[in-house]
């Protein structure tokens, strides 16, 4: 679907902006009851039935116009943006309200009009339901869902998928797809079954092909329950990103669920990586009663920052992420919808009817080039201090997907012993490889099933066979039970044994813990009850003459690059492309030609040293245009001239004003709004602190740090970065150094941390390529 521009029909009284032709207030103007209805729901409104090509204009409880929609070929139209002068879209073309509005309120009185009639058609006052407002608990009560067996060798004999395929109906009505899978009776007895829920846009509920965390967890002795969010697979409802909606369905999920008489202790967890992962810290913002814990992997932070790192627009996997989401919540665009529906699945089928009202959220996204006041309402870091379940959350720093904003919201969640947060270098799945996989099993055991963690040996033997395979290396598998010494009947020692392991677990080298290089599996690790850690301490490393970084200002002096047009568009990947599983990614990591970067080296450590939180690089940068694009990126240069990539941070430099109330010592967060915008002044020096994202890297005695200050591109997996149009020319920015001008690069220095001797063989690092080192010569301005 295409974003179509705003009609300003309403500064002409056309009909097709709701005037009624009338000089009076609109809403005394006479109707009738409307033959079309209104379906309210949280956030939004989805009128059903109306007249084809009609428009349908929204007001609110005084009678303020607020928008129009014109309906599609089967009479939909879906109200859940409201732009800030009010405008007409056509649903047909996938039209909504641009960057400049907001979302449906909740609030009471709003009313739908067809203007186009005479007289006009009015719909009944209706009230659009907030996230918190939830239903009578008779809607939980009353539904019924049923399961099917999924066994170590499959569905048995008389049974069929289709035992297993539920639609759960939430609280404006509409109805959710819904698989259910029971786990093998003869490992696990007849049930009840502790109970986990995958809820995604995905397709989780797809009858014959579970989604990974669905499968590890029913292999594992647990029910589970996969279920398409609002608008995608076969569920009802019209698909949005990660709007107040799908929060509020999770809720309704778990209650209807969690009622089952196959539900051990009639409560639920949740879990899933990725966009599964994601949408259960959405869930758990809603805190249903019946949640138990959730168990987030592989996350994002703030929405609009993946789209937008740094203010600088993801040209790369975020925009394909969008797109696809676009063709895959369109009529037919998940192939499974359509064996579905052939298969004779009349609800499915009529679901489809409503994906016109699907939006074109690649492209409206696009257009959000300065945070929205209401994209606060979808922002995690904000959100998760309202989640009252235990959490255990796993991520990489360098997650080639999601990335590693993840980590700066950690101490947003409440300060219980019951959450566990494990970081590591990495690829975007490892949280489905046993380097983590054991501790979130033992996690759901104590909160979800409420036992004493145990593995049997033919469940060892299984999943050994499944991780081989799945990652590309022999000899993986779960971890030895770790609460041998504790009886099954004592569920509250163990559980105080686990609760008073510290919260934050950080494991180093990742793909050089075993002997196949590019396994996934840590050499070394350290724990820390908080994260940023505790004990860190802050160390800066001062830009200076010949390329140098020291522990004080030098001479003052200055450095130039010019912009590199070509590294947006290129990642470290090699002709192999992405490849997600295997255990050695085939890697091109490019160098920035000379006169396109400035690069800063240290002096060789000479003890072993551990950096571990977010830091920032603090820059004094002047340039010969009013909109600049940084890069920063941190390597190890190791004693033996290898470089490793360690990390990267970003910043569209007009965006310097400081978010103080969500910043630190170590981290900083901008506003990123259009009002808090200054562009540079050509030609003047301006100080701004680019965010390092959180890390924690070894550098050994010998190793040396180095910065490279350059165009957004080349040292990333997927992300691709978008340019400031200059118009065919390449702008040069100039950097200062010295005591005038003390650009530096300021990091978190920890303490206790035993590193083993060698370095890991290159390339073996998840998420971190590894070249041969080439010194590199700046330019001056």
């Amino acid at each position: 679907m295409k974003l179509w521009t705003i009609a300003l029909s309403c500064a002409l009284a056309l009909p097709a902006c709701g005037s009624s032709g009338s000089d009076g207030d609109p809403m005394e103007v006479v109707t009738v009851p409307a033959a079309f209805t209104v379906r309210p729901g949280v956030e939004i409104a989805t009128v059903i039935g109306a007249d084809p090509d009609v428009p349908l204009t929204l007001y609110d409880a005084e009678g303020t116009e607020l928008v129009t929609i014109i309906s599609d070929n089967l009479g939909y139209a879906h109200f859940a943006y409201i732009p800030t002068v009010p405008a007409t879209f056509d649903s047909k073309d996938g039209t909504i309200p641009i960057a400049d509005g907001q979302t449906l309120k909740k609030g009471e009185g709003y009313v739908i009009r067809d203007n186009s009639k005479d007289p006009p058609e009015a719909s009944e006052p209706f009230s659009v339901m907030g996230v918190h407002d939830t239903p009578d608990t008779a809607l939980y009560d009353g539904q019924v869902i049923n399961g099917v067996t999924f066994g170590i060798l499959g569905i048995p004999d008389g049974s069929s998928e289709a035992d297993g395929f539920n639609y759960i109906e939430m609280r404006d009505g509409v109805k959710l797809s819904a698989m259910v899978r029971f786990p093998d009776p003869g490992l696990y007895g007849d049930g009840p079954y502790p109970t986990l829920i995958e809820y995604s846009g995905y397709s989780p509920s797809r009858p014959n092909s579970p989604e990974p965390g669905s499968r590890i967890a029913t292999l594992l002795g647990y029910a589970t329950v996969g279920v398409n969010m609002r608008g995608s697979g076969c569920s009802g409802g019209v698909f949005d990103v990660f709007n107040p909606a799908q929060h509020a369905d999770g809720y309704d999920i778990v209650e209807a669920v969690a009622r089952q008489p196959w539900v051990l202790h009639n409560q639920v967890g949740m879990v899933g990586l990725s966009y599964s992962g994601i949408a259960q810290l959405y869930v758990g913002r809603t805190n249903p009663p019946s949640l138990s814990a959730i168990t987030p992997l592989s996350v994002i932070g703030d929405a609009w920052q993946q789209l937008w790192p740094g203010g600088i627009f993801n040209d790369g996997f975020t925009r394909q992420w969008l797109e696809e989401r676009d063709r895959q919540q369109s009529s037919g665009g998940q192939n499974w919808t359509v064996e579905q529906i052939d298969a004779g699945d009349t609800i499915c089928e009529e679901h489809q009817d409503l994906r016109g009202q699907n939006v074109d959220f690649q492209s409206f996204f696009q257009l959000l080039e300065f945070y929205p006041d209401d994209a606060r309402d979808r922002s995690l870091p904000r959100l998760i201090e309202e989640i009252d379940v235990p959490v255990y959350l796993t991520g990489a720093w360098q997650d080639e997907q999601t990335g590693p904003q993840f980590a700066n919201m950690l101490d947003r969640f409440a300060d219980r012993p019951s959450n566990k947060f494990t970081m590591f270098n990495g690829h975007h799945p490892d949280g489905y490889s046993p380097l983590v996989l054991t501790r979130w099993y033992e996690f759901l055991e104590f909160y979800v099933a409420k036992r004493v963690p145990r593995i049997s040996d033919l469940v060892r033997a299984v999943a050994g066979d499944e991780f081989s395979k799945e990652f590309g290396v022999m000899g993986l598998g779960f971890e030895p039970d770790r609460f041998p010494g504790f009886a099954d009947d004592d569920l509250t020692g163990a559980l105080a044994a686990f609760e008073a392991e510290p919260k934050v677990r950080v494991l180093f080298e990742n793909g050089a813990g075993a002997t196949d290089a590019g396994a996934p599996a840590g050499r070394f690790e350290a724990s820390y009850s908080t994260w940023p850690p505790p004990s860190a301490v802050g160390r800066s490393f001062y830009l200076g003459p010949s390329g140098s970084l020291a522990a004080a200002p030098g001479p003052d002096g200055m450095g130039a690059y010019q912009h590199d047009p070509n590294a947006g568009s290129v990642t470290f990947f090699g002709p192999k492309g992405y490849e997600l599983l295997v255990p050695v990614w085939d890697i091109d990591w490019t160098e920035f030609d000379e006169g396109n970067l400035l690069s800063y080296l240290t002096e060789p450590f000479t003890e072993d040293t551990v950096f571990a939180g977010p830091g920032y690089v603090e820059l004094h940068i002047e340039s010969e245009v009013d909109d600049v694009n940084v890069q920063v990126t941190l390597t190890e240069v190791r004693a033996d001239d290898i470089e490793t990539l360690v990390t990267s941070g970003w910043l569209r430099l007009g965006h310097r004003k400081i978010d103080d109330a969500a910043s630190d010592e170590f981290r900083i967060e901008r506003t990123f709004t259009q009002e808090d915008f200054a562009p540079l002044v050509p030609g003047e020096m301006v100080a701004v602190k680019i965010p390092i994202p959180s890390f924690a890297h070894a550098f050994r005695v010998g190793s040396r740090l180095r910065l490279i200050v350059s165009t957004p591109g080349r040292n990333h997996g997927t992300w691709q970065f978008g340019d400031p149009d200059y118009g065919g020319s390449n702008p040069t920015h100039s950097v200062g150094h010295g005591t005038a001008m003390a650009s530096r690069v300021f990091l978190p220095q920890v303490s206790g941390v035993t590193v083993p001797a060698g370095y890991p063989e290159c390339p073996s690092l998840r998420g971190q390529p590894c070249r041969p080192y080439r010194p590199a010569v700046n330019s001056r301005p």
